[in-house]
């Protein structure tokens, strides 16, 4: 065994650091791709059913008194 053969090279501790570092930047990525991916599922949806929704009006939708709420002069007793 030659002594040139067994000399290292010292090994350098940056690169541990710097993939723990390139580990947490690539979690927080696709942590912001899935947040991204479900905003705008979130937002597609609302606005097809709105759209849905706009659709399935009937012709008494039009109507000024079409709405879900009563009148609130009903059962007042006066």
């Amino acid at each position: 065994m030659s002594p040139e053969a067994e000399t290292q090279l010292p090994v350098e501790e940056t690169p541990s650091i710097e993939k723990a570092g390139s580990t947490a930047l690539r979690v927080i990525t696709w942590f912001s791709v899935g947040m991204a991916v479900a905003v705008v599922g979130i937002y597609l949806g609302a606005e097809l059913r709105s759209r849905s929704k706009f659709k399935k009006r009937t012709p008494y939708d039009f109507y000024s008194n079409a709405g879900e709420y009563q009148a609130s002069e009903f059962g007042v007793g006066i």
